[in-house]
Parts: structure tokens; sequence; C-alpha cells
């Protein structure tokens, strides 16, 4: 029997520039995989309306696999703990000779890839990963005394040291050969093979599916040609709108990175390509901080086990309020910036970053709930869901992670609203019932307020006193001394 290469899909849904699916399609005849995890997408919050882009994504790419004589194999188990059998079964079916995956960072996924290898390689097949999903692989980027940073900046500026003396050598593209001559048989018994649609994918509210199909089409095409008009259109200004919600002042490419429809590289690569200037090294060094913080989950693995990175703060006493919690989870704070940002989130599956920052901290400070409550809250409904991401963004505005805000800084809902929204259209197109407030008293409605929108949950002032009390002595309970 003919001797097959594999490659292993899991968040990088896209055959441009894809550095493990491009050494298997030049190892030989090639077989593509995918496997569907409900259960663990349930234990890691993944949002319906992010697998619902991810659902949509790997329609796009079996068909062009298909172009390319590549089959892609769909196969369902409950969760990670079954997959090293899938691979055992597969290397007896198909006579695999290699298989190649490129590397997921957060602690069970290396766990499960740990397994994995051992499975294959006691049946003789040679596992290969690469690191695709960062621009420089963990362990890249070190101190001078061969530590891992914990600091942005430092972190920063060593990677872009080094990607200007690497490139292109470590960013130039890899498209792969044409095609791969790779046919199975359509009724292939595989324990587990299925159609992508028989998976058990959970399914978006009717709202937000309507609202993402349209604004999230799916397709590698689809991705490169947003790349394409943010970088043309917008990316120069980057630096003056970025924190400005109402404007379109992102660049909207997130739940592409997140599915693997787009190639970090060819962000990196292409925006110095279309712009220079102050608005493309801004966006830049967010696609470093995204590089940032999966090197943290490799570096510190304590925090993908639901713990702070700072472990002398994990004794922070977080109150538990059922009330308060469901009143933020709703956007029914009584602070106009902060409920919009809620219910964009609730309505669309999105959120603007400074509003991801604003909220968290209201959160965390001002309410003084636990962080992974609410880190938790943005993962079950963000179609951008990024592990490393939202829980470096949630212990960033915590004060429990690495290179944080310093506990006593606290975002001011009133004067970030007035700032960054200063004529609350942002705020008005997601609370209706405050449209007709003027531009003044949108941002606090005080006794203008309609009888539909709700009072303010807590005074500023105390909300801050409390969290200044509860991190300036972890462990104890500040409501004692308030």
């Amino acid at each position: 029997m003919l001797k097959k290469q594999l490659h292993w899909f899991r968040s990088d849904l896209r055959i441009h520039d894809n550095q493990a699916l491009a050494q298997a399609l030049a190892a030989g005849p090639t077989v593509a995989l995918y496997i569907a995890v409900p259960q663990q997408w349930q234990a890691h919050a993944d949002a319906p309306i992010k697998l619902d882009l991810w659902r949509r994504q790997l329609m796009a790419l079996e068909q062009s696999l298909k172009q390319m004589a590549v089959p892609l194999l769909f196969i369902e188990v409950p969760d990670y703990r079954q997959v090293p059998a899938v691979f055992a079964e597969l290397i007896d079916r198909l006579a695999l000779e290699r298989v190649f995956f490129n590397a997921e960072y957060p602690l069970n996924e290396r766990t499960r890839d740990q397994a994995v290898r051992a499975a294959c390689q006691a049946l003789g097949v040679i596992v290969s990963t690469c690191d695709d999903q960062v621009l420089l692989a963990p362990g890249r980027v070190l101190t001078q005394a061969a530590q891992p940073f914990k600091v942005f900046t430092p972190f920063a500026r060593k990677a872009r040291e080094y990607l200007e003396s690497a490139a292109p050598a470590v960013l130039r593209p890899r498209p792969g050969p044409a095609q791969s001559l790779a046919l199975l048989p359509a009724n292939l018994p595989i324990k587990g093979r299925c159609k992508l649609d028989d998976i058990g994918w959970p399914s978006p509210t009717p709202q937000q599916g309507q609202i993402w199909q349209t604004l999230w089409p799916a397709g590698e095409a689809c991705a490169r040609e947003a790349l394409q008009r943010w970088c043309q259109q917008n990316i120069a200004a980057y630096r003056k709108t970025r924190d400005f919600p109402e404007l379109a002042g992102t660049s909207g490419l997130s739940a592409y990175l997140a599915c693997g429809a787009i190639s970090i590289r060819e962000c990196w690569m292409k925006a110095a390509a279309y712009q220079d200037g102050e608005g493309v090294e801004t966006w830049r060094n967010e696609l470093l901080w995204r590089d940032f913080y999966k090197h943290i989950l490799v570096h510190f693995p304590h925090v993908c086990r639901n713990k702070p990175w700072r472990q002398d703060l994990e004794h922070v006493r977080w109150r538990h309020d059922d009330d308060d919690y469901k009143r933020w989870c709703q956007g029914e704070t009584g602070f106009p910036l902060i409920d919009a940002a809620m219910r964009q989130l609730l309505d669309t599956g999105w959120m603007h970053n400074r509003l991801r920052m604003l909220s968290a901290m209201f959160f965390s400070k001002h309410l003084l709930l636990d962080w992974r409550l609410g880190e938790r809250w943005f993962m079950q409904h963000l179609v951008d869901g990024d592990f490393s991401a939202n829980n470096g963004g949630w212990q960033w505005s915590a004060s429990t992670g690495t290179d944080a805000v310093p506990y006593f800084r606290l975002f001011n809902p009133l004067s970030q609203s007035r700032r960054f929204d200063p004529q609350g259209h942002f705020i008005r197109r997601f609370i209706p019932e405050l449209a007709g407030l003027d531009d003044k008293a949108i941002h606090m409605p005080g006794p203008f307020k309609p009888s539909t929108y709700p009072a303010p949950m807590l005074d500023l002032a105390f909300g801050r006193k409390r969290a200044l009390a509860a991190f300036a002595r972890p462990g104890h309970d500040p409501a004692q001394e308030l």
C-alpha cells in the first residue's frame, strides 16, 4: 500500500502559508484530518458563534483541498482523551508514514499532543510539528539570562530585532505544492468518521448567526481580502482611531487569526508592504502582544490551570454576588458605556478591545468579582475567543497577570465614556432607550434616566476603595474595613 502523509488541522484552517501542511505535501501524497471534540469545546467554554465560524471555515477548506485531490477526514470523539486512539487506528487503516501538525500552546492541548506523539512513535510513525501560530516560537525570545520575559516592552523590542534580522527566512510564506494524489475509499471504515454537518456543533442564536455570517464570511480568501482592505484603507490611522469603539479603527481580523484562516506572518509582512508609519508599527505591536501571551502559556503553565500568573495574589478575597454578576453579564450595570459593551458582546459575539479592558476592570476591581468568571463569560460569547489572549487580557485588567496594570489603577467608566465615545454614538447604538439623551447626559443619565434603564449598581469611589483594600492585603476581607 502506498505510504501517505497526514496533516492534522486544528486552529490552522487554511492552505496558504500553513507550515505543517506545506511540509506534509512536500513529503508525499497527503491525507488531511480534523477531529471534533464537542465535550472539550464545552469544557473550554468555546462560544457557539465561534464554532459556527469554524464550521463554515472547514466547509470552505474542504472544497479547497478537494481541488488539490487532498481528502479531508472528519472524526468526532468526546474529548482529547480519545484522540491518541484515533491516530493508532488511522496509522493502521491508511498506512501512514508521517504525521504533521502545527503546535498549540495551552496546557491541555500540549498534553494531548504529547500523547499523540507517543502513540505514533510506538507504531513507528514520525511526528513533525511547526510553530505556525506565532511569529517566533516560544523559547526563541529570552532575556540575556536565558529566562522568559515577564514584561511586554523588552519582549517586543527583542522580538522585533530578531524578526528584522531573520526576515524573510522566518516570515516567508509557504504555499506548498499545487496538489497531492492521496485517494481514499469513500466508505473507508474508521471509528468516529462522519460528515462535517453530522458533527455535534452547538448553534448560535439566530440573531448572532445572521449577523456574523455576513460580517465574518468564511474562507481564507475572505480573510486575506479583509487583511488587504485593512492595510490599504485603515491601518495608517490605527494609532489614532483604535480606542474609539464607534469607528472602524481596528482590523477585525481576530476571529480569522483564532481559527487560522490567515497566518500571523502574512499579517506582519503585508502591513509594511501597504503602509508604513506609526499606524503600522502600533498594529504590529498588537500582533506581538498575541505572541507574548502564547509564550506565557508555555513558560508559565500554571495560568492554564485557572491560576493567576502572580501567585502572590491567589488569595485575594473576591466577592461572590450572583445579582451583580448577572447585571454585568446582561449589560444592566447602570454605567452606559459598560452596558453598551456587554450588549455588543451579546448581540454580535464581539467586543471592541478597549471596552474589553474597561468591562473586565470594572468586573474585577469596582465589583471585586473573581476575574475567572468574567474570563469564562467572554469565552462563552466571543467569536474570536482565544485562550491565551483572553486570559492575558483578563489577568492584565485584574492586575494578577504578567506586565499587568498596577492594582491601584482603575479605569473610570465615566471618564472613559466621555473620552472615547464623546458624542455617545456607540452607546446609542446598543442602548436605544438612551438615544434621546443629549451628549452630556448619555454618559451618566442621573435624573434624566428613562424608567427602562437601571440606576448605577454601585458608587465608583466605594468600589475603588474596596478594591484597593483587597489587593493591599490579599486574603483579608475588605468588607471588614468598609
